[in-house]
């Protein structure tokens, strides 16, 4: 729970001084000033009731679903007197899992958060390639540095170029007349890319900030709530004051606190959005309800704009959290439904304008002849803690929302557990009567015929049991009967009902690990195909992904560092983000295949002079996740670094050409002499003279091969 301002550095009448714009008079008295705000506060409970209201039935589908989940029956579940088994099946908890795992897999299957920035085809205030190339060089330079003849082309002067430099622009600035446009033509220029390295550090900046958020941990929390619930909240980029630990010389602790963005899973349960909007671009207002001790509510003070007076009236007016229906069954626990804690309702959204005067809002002038106008405003007791003009530029609500599965005339999706709730209870059902008949069916029915027996005694039946029989009673007195087995039938139906789940759901039971695959997944040709049906739902899911939370995400936080940051040491460009779920990690890997593919067919000398290897480098680490600039050189490095490689190689002594055989291949291992003898038989090696030694020497055979001797004794 942090705040969501920083002003800018210096404010004009068009913008939004967050400093000014404060709730109360921090000197008066809160009682008397609160009745300044009534009209706000009961707008905004007004609000809170309807949203509340008209979510009731998603609230229903939400508990059963988590029900399913985890495994429990619910209230209206009766069980009859004869159902003795009452186990529950959790295959709800198996898709769920099974479909958060892929989703996750796909969105981290980088190295970095799923979002880019890249550069526009035209930007605008950044140059998209400039080059050098000094008219100092000469072409006996260029021979001695690269070993060919090259004509210096006129260089095209771009005095004014400098001003469009972006990152570049201090650094280039002085070199202004050795600029041109475009990509470097000679092979001693230097190719700068202002547009696509303003892209890289923004990119840099914005991952930075995701980390110091731990943006791929809540990422990770809302892609479970929608797999499980249908629906999926992150909130931010909103500033807050972070503590880095640090220690002084003496040892002292002296932490340092850093302004920076921070972004946060917010549960489905306390999210309550318009309810008249269909997504979060339809929203008029956005309500989060917070659940505070009373230390967390007097840590609110720290915050900016919040007012303290405001805060200590609230605390003492006592705790006024009442727990909702939905969270006993989340807590699985006996609480009181009283409990220490108060209800805190965090307002973002569109008030009339004149509620904003009644409050005393300090509105700019391009605001004043608005009938609405857009703020934040938290409320606990009916008091109003925190009141300020939305501090975006454009005005936004920091609220994104993503759906498992679409639902377009609502705005909530549609989960796993919804979509199988009907299967999970044929399954439970279904195995619960093959357990009770399996426990009917392995024991017999026992009758007893009580006139052939002493009257009195305990009719109870185990091993070893003796009954006593009337004296002449005719007959038999205990009778067993076996009760038919129907349980394999009743298990056909329970895997009928599960193959319905898979088609339900999208996930098929193989790909969570599952024994029992159908026919046509046992080749290899069937598994591929089964696995592209299975991987094409969790694909729409992450797309859903993409389009609503990456994308949002990724334009607000860049809005975000346009607006409030301040730092020089990156460009604010003409620059546009792009969301990188499935449809750029699919787009990555095929690129970088193709780039490996036409790295091959370009290694013959016939087609290598016409081929840009830098280009295709940079795009092959790019497609594979991997910093360009850390492990390729530039074109400069590059001529070096190989004229380099190729002195070191002069001063290498050469190598002696390689022994080859007696038909002028290479040379047989086992035979060191080079005269295509040899002796390959396993053992040990012949002594001089012994029948098959090849080496050269006396003995009986006058030197002669022994095994062209030996050869006729061996085919007789």
């Amino acid at each position: 729970m942090a705040l969501m301002d920083k002003p800018t550095a210096n404010p004009s009448d068009d913008q939004v001084d967050t400093d000014q714009v404060v709730s109360l008079d921090e000197d008066g008295n809160p009682e008397m000033e609160n009745q300044e705000y009534r009209g706000l506060i009961s707008f905004i409970d007004s609000a809170y009731r309807e949203a509340k209201d008209h979510r009731r039935m998603d609230e229903e589908r939400w508990t059963l679903g988590y029900q399913n989940y985890r495994g429990i029956y619910s209230s209206d579940v009766q069980f009859t007197d004869t159902e003795k088994s009452k186990a529950f099946v959790k295959i709800t908890k198996t898709k769920v899992l099974a479909a958060y795992a892929q989703v996750v897999d796909v969105l981290f299957a980088g190295s970095r958060f799923p979002i880019g920035v890249q550069a526009r085809k035209n930007p605008n205030n950044v140059a998209d390639a400039v080059s050098i190339n000094p008219s100092r060089v000469t072409e006996e330079q260029i021979k001695d540095t690269v070993g060919v003849d090259y004509k210096i082309p006129g260089t095209i002067a771009r005095p004014d170029i400098a001003k469009d430099l972006g990152v570049y622009k201090d650094a280039l600035g002085p070199h202004e007349e050795e600029l041109e446009a475009g990509p470097g033509t000679a092979p001693g220029s230097i190719t700068y890319e202002p547009a696509k390295r303003a892209a890289q550090l923004l990119e840099k900046k914005m991952h930075d900030q995701l980390e110091e958020s731990e943006a791929s941990k809540h990422l990770r929390s809302v892609a479970f709530e929608a797999c499980l619930f249908g629906t999926g909240v992150l909130k931010g980029p909103f500033l807050t004051d972070k503590e880095f630990p640090r220690w002084d010389e003496t040892g002292k602790y002296d932490p340092l606190f850093e302004t920076v963005p921070r972004v946060e899973y917010v549960s489905i349960w306390d999210f309550y959005p318009d309810p008249a909007s269909r997504n979060m671009s339809e929203a008029e207002y956005v309500i989060q309800r917070h659940r505070l001790s009373r230390t967390q509510l007097r840590s609110l003070k720290k915050r900016p704009h919040f007012r303290e007076e405001s805060i200590e009236l609230c605390v003492d007016m006592g705790p006024d959290y009442v727990r909702e229906y939905w969270e006993d069954t989340l807590d699985e626990s006996e609480m009181d439904s009283s409990i220490d804690r108060y209800q805190v309702l965090e307002y973002w959204g569109v008030i009339d304008a004149e509620l904003a005067e009644q409050a005393d809002i300090d509105i700019p002038k391009s605001l004043k002849d608005l009938d609405e106008l857009q703020v934040n405003a938290w409320v606990c007791n009916g008091q109003i803690l925190r009141l300020v003009l939305n501090p975006f530029t454009p005005a936004r609500i920091p609220f994104m929302a993503v759906p498992y599965e679409l639902n377009p005339y609502s705005f909530f999706g549609i989960g796993v557990a919804e979509n199988m709730s009907d299967t999970q209870l044929l399954m439970n059902g279904f195995y619960r009567m093959a357990v009770d008949n399996g426990a009917l069916s392995g024991n017999l029915l026992i009758e007893i015929d009580e006139t052939n027996l002493v009257p009195g005694q305990d009719l109870s039946v185990y091993p070893g049991k003796v009954f006593r029989r009337q004296a002449g009673a005719p007959g038999q007195a205990i009778f067993g009967t076996k009760f038919p087995n129907v349980s394999q039938e009743l298990m056909m139906m329970f895997d009928k009902s599960r193959q319905l789940a898979d088609e339900a759901t999208g996930i098929p039971s193989y790909s969570h690990g599952a024994t029992g695959i159908m026919s046509v997944g046992r080749t290899a040709s069937g598994m591929s195909m089964l696995m592209g049906a299975a991987q094409s739902a969790i694909k729409a899911v992450v797309r859903n992904v993409d389009d609503y939370l990456l994308a949002p995400l990724g334009k607000s936080l860049f809005a975000f560092n346009m607006q409030f940051n301040f730092d020089e040491e990156y460009v604010k460009g003409d620059l546009e983000v792009i969301a990188q779920g499935t449809e750029s990690l699919m787009r990555n890997e095929i690129r970088s295949q193709r780039l490996l593919q036409f790295l091959q067919m370009s290694a013959n000398q016939q087609m290598a002079p016409f081929v840009n290897y830098s280009y295709i480098l940079r795009e092959l680490a790019a497609s594979m996740d991997i910093d360009e600039d850390k492990i390729l050189y530039d074109q400069r490095e590059a001529v070096m670094q190989a004229k380099m490689m190729a002195e070191i190689q002069a001063l290498m002594p050469e190598q002696p050409p390689a022994p080859q055989g007696p038909e002028g291949g290479p040379p047989n291992p086992s035979d060191p002499t080079g005269t295509g003898g040899g002796n390959i038989a396993p053992g040990a090696a012949p002594e001089p003279g012994a029948d098959g030694f090849t080496g050269a020497g006396g003995g009986d055979n006058g030197g002669q091969p022994a095994a062209t001797q030996a050869a006729p004794q061996q085919m007789m």
